[in-house]
């Protein structure tokens, strides 16, 4: 079955961590992922950056999301590996991320992480690479 951008709505709708972020699914297909959410302050840290958790869970599931879209929806996560470059500050939290390398029941993807001013401009705040596996 192949994941259509409905169907990977109805999946992100489905995942109440994601319902409880506010995540939203801007872009999806052809190897690629695109979330994001608004950054609220209970979101944020003592320093009032967005929490490095909230950036880990965005490229867990964009990593994961980008995977579906090659080898359809019955996927997991495999393992990622994240890097901060910067404290994440804006409005907007958006996940892109994309499949370097797909197999038939394993694909590579690596996810930047932007956070968007008031006046949408990006800052890249951390990237990420991953492996997403099916099911099957």
């Amino acid at each position: 079955m192949e994941l259509t951008f409905e169907l990977a709505e109805k999946v992100l709708a489905a995942q109440p961590f994601s319902v409880l972020l506010g995540t939203r699914l801007t872009a999806f297909g052809g190897g690629a992922a695109t979330l994001e959410l608004t950054i609220r302050d209970d979101l944020r840290q003592q320093n009032g950056f967005l929490h490095g958790g909230v950036l880990s869970y965005a490229a867990d599931n964009a990593i994961t999301f980008a995977g579906g879209s090659a080898l359809g929806p019955d996927v997991l996560t495999g393992g990622f590996t994240i890097s901060y470059l910067r404290p994440a500050q804006g409005v907007v939290l958006r996940a892109e991320a994309r499949v370097v390398h797909a197999g038939s029941r394993q694909a590579a993807c690596t996810c930047e992480l932007v956070t968007l001013d008031e006046n949408g401009d990006g800052t890249l705040c951390a990237i990420a690479q991953g492996t997403v596996v099916g099911r099957r």
